[in-house]
């Protein structure tokens, strides 16, 4: 598992939904992601703000591009309503052949066995510098920056979406 521990039987059953989400995550499996989210859940990380089948889109597509991604997953905890995890990836940025490793924190929350919402919060400034190089040392503190990836992480998504038929 991606979280390095065993399934415990007392595991609640929503910190047992990310110790899923997260080993499939490190096997690059975004269909099995997919299916943690709510149909109506929404997803908000400093690159994408997306809901309901975006989010499993978006999953996949990072999964099937991420060649060499490594990720470790840790601190999962979660109760009937709230969920947390930190985790790390190390990976090459598609766009600049960069090599980064992020580091992040989520939050989540739960209905209906499933998660609801799900908030990615990672240092962009710092992520930046790692997969754009001296653009994102240089501007990676501004909005302006931050927009444009976005803007850019949002027309790699609807194409990868759009060839897939969703």
């Amino acid at each position: 598992m991606a979280t390095g521990r065993e399934r415990l039987p007392d595991m609640h059953p929503h910190a047992a939904l990310l110790d899923k989400f997260y080993a499939a995550f490190a096997q690059r499996d975004g269909a099995t992601m997919a299916t943690c989210y709510a149909p109506d859940a929404t997803f908000e990380d400093p690159a994408f703000q997306l809901k309901g089948a975006e989010i499993g889109a978006m999953w996949t597509m990072l999964c099937e591009r991420g060649k060499d991604l490594r990720l470790e997953a840790s601190g999962i905890q979660a109760d009937d309503t709230r969920g947390q995890a930190h985790w790390e990836a190390w990976y090459t940025f598609s766009g600049t052949g960069r090599k980064v490793h992020n580091i992040i924190d989520a939050t989540f929350t739960f209905r209906d066995g499933l998660i609801a919402t799900h908030v990615d919060k990672f240092d962009f400034h710092r992520w930046s510098r790692q997969a754009l190089g001296l653009p994102g040392l240089l501007l990676g503190w501004t909005g302006i920056l931050q927009g444009k990836v976005r803007e850019k992480a949002m027309t790699g998504l609807r194409q990868f979406m759009a060839k897939r038929g969703l």
